[in-house]
């Protein structure tokens, strides 16, 4: 498999900390040239300077995904600074001041929309901002980060969270076909229980018997950027220990 992403320039959002920032890593160890974005600049800068010090091509940028036109500027700033977008993993998904489950019935009103713009208008978003330029180039790689919530129902507290997610998934698809032809592939991965962080050793009941971890998904965001993945398109790759076999 050929994953080089020489002369490549990656755009993760959410990527300052957990799954975003394995992805980031990932990408960088493969030669792609990072632009690392958070909604919190500290987390963002931390992430770049890591890279960077491991001699990976990193830089931090600020930008809520919920927020087109700031998505735009972003996209504008990274094509000055490092070059044009050639890879965007669609990341961001947990609001700013975190997420506690609730059940449908017990969430307000008021609290819908953070969930639908987070996780669909900031795929919605990423996507209009780098498309056009991935088109004229004719070579693009969209890779959105999802969830099993989006793909079954689970009584968890996480309806408004999972229905966004769907709602992406859905997209990602019709999305996929309506760019055949041009170069540029789009592709999710839908994400099982991970591990919260390395001390998280919960067994849980399914074959692999452990939480993913930042590296599970990195694995499989590498392998659907690679020239190996040129033929997969409109998919969503599984990546949940075995829990699920949709």
């Amino acid at each position: 498999m050929s994953s080089d992403l020489s002369g490549r320039v990656a755009l993760v959002t959410g990527a300052g900390q957990g799954v975003g920032a394995g992805i980031a890593r990932a990408l960088a160890a493969e030669g792609a040239t990072v632009a690392v974005n958070d909604f919190h600049a500290d987390r963002a800068e931390r992430v770049a300077a890591e890279l960077t010090s491991s001699d990976g091509a990193a830089a931090p940028f600020t930008a809520d995904v919920t927020d087109l036109e700031a998505m735009r500027a972003m996209v504008a700033d990274i094509g000055a600074t490092l070059g044009p977008v050639d890879v965007l993993v669609n990341n961001a998904g947990v609001p700013a001041e975190g997420f506690v489950p609730r059940s449908f019935r017990d969430t307000p009103v008021e609290d819908w929309d953070k969930f639908i713009r987070l996780n669909l208008y900031g795929v919605l978003h990423g996507c209009k901002a780098v498309l056009d330029g991935m088109c004229d180039r004719g070579w693009g790689r969209i890779i959105t980060i999802s969830s099993e919530g989006g793909r079954v129902g689970l009584p968890s507290g996480i309806s408004l969270y999972g229905a966004g997610k769907a709602g992406a998934l859905g997209f990602s698809r019709h999305l996929a076909t309506e760019l055949i032809g041009t170069g540029v592939t789009v592709n999710s991965v839908a994400l099982g229980l991970m591990a919260t962080g390395p001390d998280d050793n919960r067994r849980p009941p399914w074959p692999t018997a452990r939480l993913g971890t930042p590296d599970d998904v990195a694995g499989a965001v590498c392998f659907l950027t690679s020239d190996s993945a040129a033929w997969i398109t409109g998919q969503v790759l599984g990546i949940n220990g075995g829990a699920t076999t949709i």
